[in-house]
């Protein structure tokens, strides 16, 4: 018998729920006794603060309150997990279980938007707590938060006369589905419905043509709700780049998460301008010019936290290509010790630190973490006793505790310039975005003759090939051996999701591929789960190659140094390589095997 049959015409209820968290183990006998005697008197308050919230929005359908909403809220240990919450995702699947529904934790980044907004109005899926989520051939599947309650079923059934499938969801998820997605398209297919005429950005010609036309009225609130949705959807999902890219006949959203690329959304075309305006108007860039690229920036907050957001405009073929990196000061600026450094890694890179002079320089491709490495080592030695003054291109976040100088090349304020004039401001601690020539390295050096302790990031592979590097750009040897403190080379990695994880044992293959001693070795990887999307990751951790210039290694210094030898010095000092830093994480059960290929080669 389907589950579809078996449903009885009746609403969700307590009683129904806690009799499935007691089959299966969630909850005890007592905790059930508890939440029986107490749910009504709960279930009203919970009614209250939700119908309070709903009152202050125009056109709202008032809402019920869900019994697994009720029962998550007493915060219950797992009785099998310990230290574990029960919430609302683990109640409704333990329903769904016993009811024997298929569960679907939904993830936003893994519907289609014509697909939840294309079958039901918004008034009719907030009324009945459902939302379409796929279309599989004649039928569709349709996430329910109550199983019983099939009047919202029965009517899709006689009135669109599709083939619904339903499957099980918590009604904070269904919600949150329907509030976002039909409010971002509804403020899209407005601002889209309001727009005149214009010349399409279809190709490269028509492109060249937009010259001289006014820019498109951008306070439209269509345009401005439309924004918001995007800019809030982004955070929910930890995101830490938005891309809006203009295509030949639409514009396609894409969110970066924990390093990967995500499709998101599409937008019709004649959205794109205003959409990209309303943006530039934001981070106060010149909504006028649309043939160079330019930089801005935006504050605001989330969740009572405070965010920047740096914006970048670029003219590709199709029009202008927006990119918001989102800067999380939680992530940015975090303390030394959880950047991910192993005990010994820590220790040598805290007394770099406390050095008081000379240059640590980071390096790594970008993407790298190199400016959080940065900037918790500025924090870390920050202090009222001491002036910190970074030069930077563009500023990566407002800090009050540093002096920030941002690099201005249109008008001659480049990092060497800048870097000279920092040195009549009297500064304790210099941070230098980038050594890119000779003029701004000898400047970095000579900063850190005269007394002071310089950071600065150059793009190098490895540790060694830093001092190669600056050798190239025309430094002296004896000026490198006499200010290098030393060279951080780093990587980020992700991290196994810690909800799905899972351990095996590796093959001869990857053994020899790692090239470790031949043995037995255990490994994980996560499986896949709602907390990780599917994709057996959550985060991103560091991995570390420090460098030490000793006395042994200084003398190898000379104007015709060779990598390799360079390289061999550095090993024989004891320098870790990225390799074997990730081989390490990989072996400690906090990265697979994978990240180790992937990100050291």
């Amino acid at each position: 018998m389907s589950a579809e049959k078996s449903l009885k015409p009746q609403r969700l209820t307590m009683d129904v729920t806690v009799k499935a968290l007691l089959a299966q183990h969630i909850i005890s006998k007592e905790q059930a006794q508890t939440i029986s005697k107490e749910y009504e008197i709960r279930r009203m308050s919970l009614q209250k603060v939700l119908d309070s919230a709903l009152a202050r929005k125009s056109g709202s359908i008032r809402e019920i309150v869900s019994p697994a909403e009720v029962i998550a809220s007493y915060e219950l240990e797992l009785l099998e997990s310990p230290g574990k919450l029960i919430n609302e995702d683990i109640i409704t699947e333990a329903l769904a279980k016993e009811i024997k529904m298929p569960y679907k934790k939904l993830d936003p980044l893994k519907l289609d938007l014509a697909v939840v907004t294309g079958h039901v109005p918004r008034p009719f899926a907030l009324k009945y707590t459902l939302t379409p989520i796929e279309e599989t051939g004649d039928s569709v599947v349709i996430a329910v938060a109550d199983p019983f309650n099939m009047e919202g079923i029965d009517s899709l059934k006689q009135l669109k006369k599709i083939k619904p499938q339903l499957v099980l969801s918590s009604r904070t998820d269904i919600i949150k589905i329907v509030r976002e997605f039909f409010g971002f398209h509804s403020s899209i297919a407005a601002a889209n419905a309001q727009l005149k005429p214009t010349t399409d950005l279809g190709n490269l010609e028509q492109y060249v043509k937009m010259k001289g036309h006014g820019e498109i009225e951008v306070t439209d609130s269509h345009v401005i709700n439309a924004v918001e949705y995007l800019m809030q959807y982004a955070f929910d999902q930890r995101a830490s780049d938005i891309h809006i890219e203009p295509k030949r006949d639409k514009s396609v959203v894409r969110l970066r998460i924990d390093g990967v690329m995500h499709y998101v959304h599409s937008m019709p075309k004649p959205v794109h301008a205003p959409v990209t305006s309303r943006l530039k108007m934001m981070s106060r860039m010149d909504i006028t010019e649309r043939r160079r690229p330019q930089d801005g920036r935006i504050k605001t907050t989330y969740k009572n936290k405070e965010l920047e957001l740096r914006v970048s405009t670029l003219p590709v073929a199709f029009g202008e290509k927006i990119v918001i990196r989102i800067f999380d000061p939680d992530v940015l600026m975090q303390t030394v010790e959880n950047l991910g450094f192993y005990p010994r890694e820590y220790q040598q890179f805290s007394s770099f630190l406390n050095r008081p002079n000379g240059i640590i320089m980071v390096t790594g491709p970008t993407g790298s973490g190199k400016t959080t490495t940065l900037y918790s080592s500025l924090r870390a030695l920050s202090s009222p006793e001491v002036n910190i003054i970074t030069i930077e291109d563009p500023i990566e976040m407002v800090i009050e505790d540093f002096n920030q100088v941002g690099v201005q090349a249109g008008i001659g304020v480049t990092f060497a310039n800048i870097l000279r004039t920092v040195l009549r401001q009297d500064p304790d601690i210099i941070m230098v975005g980038e050594i890119r020539d000779k003029e701004t390295a000898e400047n970095a050096i000579q900063s850190a003759l005269t007394g002071h302790l310089v950071l600065s990031t150059l793009h190098t592979n490895d540790a060694p090939s830093t001092i190669t590097r600056l050798l190239d750009l025309g430094i002296q040897a004896f000026l490198i051996s006499s200010t290098i403190i030393g060279v951080v080379a780093q990587r980020l990695v992700r991290k196994i999701c810690p909800h799905c994880k899972q351990e095996r044992k590796m093959i001869p293959d990857e053994i020899d591929y790692l090239q470790l001693k031949p043995g037995s070795y255990v490994v994980h990887y996560g499986e896949g789960c709602i907390e990780c999307r599917g994709t057996g990751y959550r985060g991103r951790t560091a991995i570390f190659e420090i460098m030490e210039l000793t006395e042994k290694f200084k003398r190898l210094l000379t104007p015709d140094a060779d990598a390799a030898d360079l390289y061999k010095a550095a090993r024989a000092d004891g320098m870790v390589t990225l390799r074997e830093s990730a081989i390490r994480k990989m072996l400690d059960g906090i990265t697979t095997y994978e990240e180790v290929v992937s990100m050291t080669g």
